[in-house]
């Protein structure tokens, strides 16, 4: 059926619809209250964007997908928008959720907590969000503040060390009144509230480390106290209620648009995040706000529910106004401030905003990523790259690892490593892409693919991408070959790139080169690391069987049919006995009892 032909038969009822250029690439994911109209709209009028023009240019068919209501396409759209990266959709990677921090007042002697979800309890008091540094903050307030260290020190009936150092007062063992230890939970709570005064507190501590030569001490407390204020927007408004507020602004410039979040409890900006999206053919603020929104809430109810200041209105706020009090159990606040100080807080947030554009032009190496895009024809600047590699020794401990780099910098929280199943090289790679398309639901593919291998495993990796119906440039670097053997020599490799539209043989001088094998490298190393951490359990495993008389080469054949000791464990004698015999498979089912 042609484009023209599937238009004319679209319904009128909601939905999603999807455009396909002529390699079958997906372009654009829309919703619809309804599809004929919307539809239409795109190509009965000359009043579009650059970008939906460009858009409308390349596609050649469409699919749609019927809902049963504008609601329902709204989370479809946005589901599919993660899951398949189109081209003319902003992809939003922003969607971790932030920790509070607690306490549980219907206890005795309550101690403080983090948890990112509501707790099912009577008395909760809630804390934060804190997009960083809530675990400093915490192990900050047990340092200063006498409260129950841990957990478990209750039940002891009995004083511990903490007791000894000052650092709890006993209620385990000594007649501690509830308002004595009120006392401290009150301190604590005012140091939460008040970042400020916690930070000096630390300071003197940290001062005091220093004048007693405990540096490492008074280190340690220096990158925390760094951790804690990285967050920290300063503002001169002073709200006379202890208002709390949700701030989401955005700024760009032709190429990049941040979008940045403000955290106002009590009257004070207690946290701030941003994220950065690479803008390659414009974009639809609408459609920003929007999926924003939706991302950052999610379908979970916070702890703390505020009403969230917005810059400007969008299309269908209603319609997202009416999810998020289906979200929050209650209807939703979005509010566009005019005037007063909940406009001079959008304005702060502006401000930080545009600021975060101009340090981010400073600091991300721009010139070598475009470099790299022009070489190997990437249909996206390179500014979020996930890189992989495999490692195993003659078919055990087999794992797979993958490091991302976004903005210059490894982001080393990102990583990811996988045991696998598979024993030939080819079958690894693709159990470890084939896992990680899985989890784009959740963590949203990057704007490239970088492969430890050749022209092979880069046809794998496309591959596996478009049975999946996601487009994402790849290119792959192949170690150079030097009397039939890899050669890895730094600066001296001339390592080979493969793109999908042609082959690249650099001198080792080239930074274009440079770059690939610095992100080659890291997923190595992740890679061997995490082997190396593998196979030493998998020794002390295979010592202990050893020691009741099963051959390594039993071992192996154990392992090379049931993939790990842990799928030994749960086995019984029969399941062993297909692969060695009875008296083995005894000795190993009593030394797993």
């Amino acid at each position: 059926m042609t484009l023209e032909e599937t238009i004319q038969q679209l319904p009128s009822s909601a939905g999603i619809y999807q455009y396909f250029d002529k390699n079958g690439h997906l372009l654009y994911v829309g919703k619809a209250k309804n599809l004929k109209n919307r539809v239409k709209s795109y190509f009965n009028t000359t009043k579009l964007s650059i970008r939906i023009s460009k858009m409308i240019e390349q596609t050649v068919s469409m699919n749609y997908l019927l809902v049963n209501s504008e609601h329902d396409a709204l989370i479809l759209e946005n589901s599919l928008i993660k899951q398949l990266n189109p081209k003319y959709n902003i992809l939003l990677r922003d969607d971790k959720t932030f920790p509070y921090i607690y306490i549980d007042n219907s206890v005795d002697f309550p101690r403080f907590e983090i948890t990112r979800k509501i707790i099912q309890s009577k008395e909760i008091t809630y804390y934060g969000p804190y997009s960083v540094g809530a675990r400093d903050i915490l192990t900050s307030l047990y340092e200063i503040c006498k409260l129950v260290q841990k957990k478990g020190c209750l039940q002891s009936k009995k004083l511990c060390l903490y007791h000894q150092i000052d650092k709890c007062l006993g209620p385990c063992e000594l007649p501690i009144s509830k308002q004595r230890y009120q006392e401290e939970v009150d301190l604590a709570s005012s140091l939460i509230k008040n970042k400020k005064q916690l930070m000096k507190l630390l300071t003197d501590k940290m001062e005091f480390y220093a004048q007693e030569m405990r540096f490492e001490e008074a280190g340690e407390i220096r990158d925390r106290l760094q951790r804690i204020g990285k967050s920290e927007i300063k503002s001169e408004i002073d709200f006379a209620t202890n208002e709390n507020y949700d701030i989401f602004v955005m700024a760009n410039d032709a190429k990049r648009l941040v979008i940045l979040k403000i955290f106002m409890r009590d009257g004070k900006i207690i946290s701030s995040d941003h994220s950065f999206t690479q803008l390659n053919v414009g974009f639809d603020k609408d459609e920003v706000y929007r999926r924003t929104l939706m991302e950052y809430y999610g379908d979970t109810k916070p702890p703390i529910v505020a009403p969230i200041l917005l810059q400007e209105s969008f299309d269908e706020i209603e319609l997202l106004s009416v999810h998020l009090s289906g979200v929050f159990g209650r209807k939703a606040q979005l509010i566009i401030p005019q005037i007063g100080k909940k406009k001079q807080l959008i304005d702060l947030a502006i401000l930080n905003a545009n600021e975060l554009l101009q340090r981010d032009q400073k600091t991300t190496n721009v010139k070598i990523l475009q470099e790299i895009q022009d070489l190997c024809s990437l249909e996206r600047l390179p500014i979020r790259v996930e890189c992989f590699d495999n490692s195993h020794m003659s078919g055990m401990a087999t794992v797979g690892a993958m490091i991302t780099y976004e903005r210059g910098a490894f982001d080393k929280s990102s990583y990811r490593l996988y045991h696998l199943d598979a024993k030939d090289e080819y079958a690894q790679m693709r159990e470890t892409l084939s896992r990680r398309v899985e989890s784009f639901a959740k963590n949203p593919p990057p704007d490239l693919w970088v492969l430890d291998g050749g022209a092979t495993l880069l046809k794998l990796a496309i591959e596996i991408l478009e049975s999946n119906g996601v487009f994402l440039d790849v290119i792959a670097i192949s170690k150079e070959k030097v009397d039939a053997k890899a050669h890895r020599a730094k600066g001296k490799a001339n390592d080979i790139l493969y793109t999908k539209d042609g082959v690249f043989k650099l001198q080792n001088s080239d930074k274009r080169l440079q770059w690939a094998q610095n992100l080659r490298d890291e997923a190595h190393r992740s890679a061997i690391g995490f082997h190396k951490k593998t196979k030493l359990k998998l020794d002390k495993e295979s010592k202990l069987l050893s020691l009741k008389g099963i051959s390594e080469a039993k071992i192996k054949k154990l392992i090379n049919h049931f993939g790990t000791f842990e799928a030994l464990k749960s086995l019984n004698i029969e399941d062993i006995s297909l692969i060695l015999n009875k008296k083995d498979a005894n000795i190993i089912k009593n030394i797993y009892n």
